[in-house]
């Protein structure tokens, strides 16, 4: 791909009313295969936003395309008014250095179907780790916050556990204190209960429902319908790469207006 996007209009809201996300036309190709096709929508802060759909729908490549873990092929993305992973200038995006687009990613967390947790680390190591490496804080300080999170998920008293040692609930729990523990403005969860038994499901969505309670912009990949149902301020429908269906979840849940969303809502409520 070209180092280059074409670009459009910036906007000139005021920091209170900005979109923690604003998606505009976002396209992402892996070589011939279109997997988002002019996707456009918007996350208010403080909002859940739930995406819901088929494997293949491109609803994890359009969550990595958020932090830059995916390169948009063209559209473009910005968090907090803030362009992800491009400099504008004289009208087109320039691809940022990837130290650069690290830096942002830093105030995004984003917690995986895979609890990617350092096997050789304790639970509370885990969560002290980037904060005292890429933030350089005082480890005492982060350790208390380490604490303060691990009680917060209902592990206080898994502090010196290992990864191993724990259950899939709790090392998705342990996942999400780690993303909280760099302080980001944005959650990102791409299908976090998918890997885990059905017995352990609840104990991470009740996590993820106190952290929507608490006020923090979300953008959940999931297949729990009663999650989005509940927490969710909107829910996105996607498949073939394309926003099919949107608004409040409990409209789209109960009266869906297209054809594909009923076909797909008929197969997992």
């Amino acid at each position: 791909m070209s180092d280059t996007l074409s670009t459009g209009q910036t906007t000139g809201a005021a920091a209170s009313t900005t979109p923690m996300v604003l998606a505009e036309a976002v396209s992402k190709s892996f070589g011939s295969n279109e997997v988002l096709k002019s996707i456009s929508l918007e996350v208010k802060r403080g909002e859940v936003l739930c995406l819901v759909g088929p494997s293949g729908s491109g609803k994890s490549t359009f969550l990595r395309c958020i932090n830059h873990l995916e390169v948009l092929s063209a559209g473009r993305l910005s968090v907090d008014g803030e362009l992800v992973g491009f400099r504008e200038a004289n009208g087109k995006l320039y691809e940022l250095h990837p130290k650069e687009a690290a830096k942002q990613r830093r105030e995004i967390g984003m917690v995986f179907q895979r609890f990617n947790l350092f096997p050789h680390m304790t639970a509370l190591e885990n969560i002290m780790e980037a904060p005292i490496r890429v933030k350089g804080q005082k480890k005492s300080i982060v350790e208390k916050r380490a604490r303060d999170l691990l009680d917060r998920v209902g592990l206080a008293d898994r502090a010196d556990y290992y990864p191993a040692h724990l259950s899939g609930g709790q090392q998705q729990r342990v996942a999400i204190a780690r993303a909280l523990a760099m302080d980001p403005k944005l959650m990102l969860f791409d299908e976090p209960t998918s890997a885990l038994d059905p017995e352990l499901v609840g104990e991470v969505l009740d996590v993820m429902k106190e952290l929507a309670r608490s006020g923090m912009t979300m953008i959940v990949v999931t297949h729990e319908m009663g999650f989005a149902r509940e927490v969710a301020d909107k829910l996105v429908f996607m498949d073939g790469g394309v926003v099919v269906e949107s608004g409040d979840p409990r409209e789209v849940l109960s009266n869906p207006q297209r054809q594909r969303t009923k076909d797909f809502l008929s197969k997992v409520l």
